[in-house]
C-alpha cells in the first residue's frame, strides 16, 4: 500500500539543523503540510519534562529523531562527557515517552561512530557490537548505539515500533563550516578556500592522511530516512551509505582541487587519525526498503563548495 504521509503528523527533532533541513524538503515532497519542529530553546530534549510537553503539544503519530550533540574529532575529544549523557538522554527519553503516548513509529539516527574500532571493511550490521568504538568517537558512538537496544527491548516487551539507521559521515549544502566543530569535509572545503583567498601556500590538515572515510549526501540520507519510515517496520540496525572508500589524502587533494586551491597540505602527524578504516555495506538498506544513494561523489563535492563559496559572497 502507498504510504499516505499527509495523514501523519510527524515530528523531527533536529529539523532546523544541516541533515534536517533536507529531510524537511523530502517530507514537503511527499504531502507533509507542517511537520513540527521542535527548538532546543523551547524543547530541551535532555530534560524528560521538555520531551513529555513535547508529545502534548505536537501530538505526533511518527517521529524522526535526527538532533544530536556532535562534532569532529576534536569536538568529540573535548567534550566526550557531554557527548555522551546528551545523546544517551535524547534518545532514551524520547523512546520512552513515546511508547507511554502511543506513539506509531519513532525512527532514529545512529552513527558510524558506533562501530568497533578495527571492523572488518565493509561495515556490515551484524559486526556492529564485535568490539570497541574508537575511542576519541566512542561516547558519542555508544550512547547512539543504545538506541538499538531500547528499540529491540521495546519491541519485544511493548510491541513498540522504532527503528535505528546508520548513516556515514554526511555533507553537502548547508553543512557546519566552523572549524572548530566541524567535520572533514567542510573543515577541508572552508581551508583551501579561505586559503586561495588569502594566497596562503599551504593549509594544516589532522593526522597522516592514511585513514579512509565513505561519505553521504544529506539528500541521499534524507531519501533513506523517509523510505525506512515508509517501509521498514524492524529493530535490527540498517548502514545508510554511499558505497565507496576514499583515504583522506587523496579526499584532501580532490578537495583542494573543487576549491581552486594549489598550494601545499602540511600533515599534523601530532593529531590523531581517528577510526582508521570506515566503508559501509548498505545491501540491507536496498534489500529491506528499496534505497541505495544516487549522488555521485564529485557531483556532491562541486555542489557543496559552489554552495559555500556563494554564501561566503552574500555575506560579504
Amino acid at each position: 500500500m502507498e504510504f499516505d504521509w499527509s495523514r501523519e503528523r510527524v515530528v523531527v527533532t533536529g529539523g532546523g539543523g544541516f541533515l534536517g533541513s533536507f529531510v524537511l524538503e523530502e517530507l514537503h515532497r511527499r504531502g507533509v503540510r507542517e511537520p513540527f519542529v521542535p527548538r532546543s530553546r523551547e524543547y530541551d530534549l535532555v530534560d524528560m519534562t521538555a520531551v513529555k510537553r513535547l508529545y502534548a503539544d505536537a501530538r505526533p503519530t511518527i517521529l524522526i529523531h535526527l538532533a544530536a550533540r556532535v562534532g569532529g574529532i576534536g569536538a568529540n575529544r573535548a567534550n566526550p562527557g557531554k557527548f555522551f549523557y546528551e545523546n544517551l538522554m535524547m534518545g532514551v527519553q524520547l523512546i520512552e515517552v513515546g511508547r507511554q503516548v502511543g506513539l506509531k513509529k519513532l525512527v532514529a539516527l545512529g552513527t558510524i561512530c558506533a562501530y568497533p574500532k578495527f571492523c572488518p571493511v565493509p561495515f556490515k550490521e551484524e559486526d556492529i557490537w564485535n568490539g570497541y568504538p574508537e575511542e576519541t568517537n566512542a561516547p558519542y558512538g555508544l550512547a547512539k548505539k543504545m538506541l538499538l537496544v531500547q528499540s529491540a527491548s521495546y519491541r519485544e516487551q511493548y510491541g513498540f515500533n522504532s527503528v535505528v539507521l546508520f548513516p556515514v559521515n554526511l555533507y553537502g549544502p548547508r553543512d557546519n563550516f566552523d572549524l572548530e566543530t566541524s567535520h572533514v569535509i567542510p573543515a577541508l572545503v572552508r581551508k583551501c578556500v579561505e586559503a586561495r583567498e588569502r594566497g596562503d601556500r599551504q593549509i594544516p590538515v589532522w593526522g597522516d592522511g592514511s585513514a579512509s572515510r565513505e561519505f553521504l549526501h544529506a539528500r541521499d540520507a534524507a531519501r533513506g530516512i523517509i523510505a525506512a519510515a515508509e517501509r521498514y517496520n524492524k529493530s535490527e540496525p540498517v548502514n545508510l551509505g554511499a558505497g565507496f572508500e576514499v583515504k583522506v589524502r587523496d579526499l584532501v587533494a580532490l578537495v583542494a582541487r573543487h576549491c581552486r586551491f594549489e598550494g601545499d597540505v602540511v600533515w599534523d602527524t601530532s593529531k590523531p587519525n581517528g577510526q582508521p578504516r570506515r566503508m559501509l555495506d548498505t545491501s540491507r538498506a536496498l534489500r529491506e526498503f528499496g534505497w541505495q544513494a544516487r549522488i555521485s561523489f564529485e557531483e556532491g563535492l562541486a555542489e557543496t563548495v559552489a554552495w559555500f563559496e556563494t554564501m561566503r559572497k552574500e555575506s560579504r
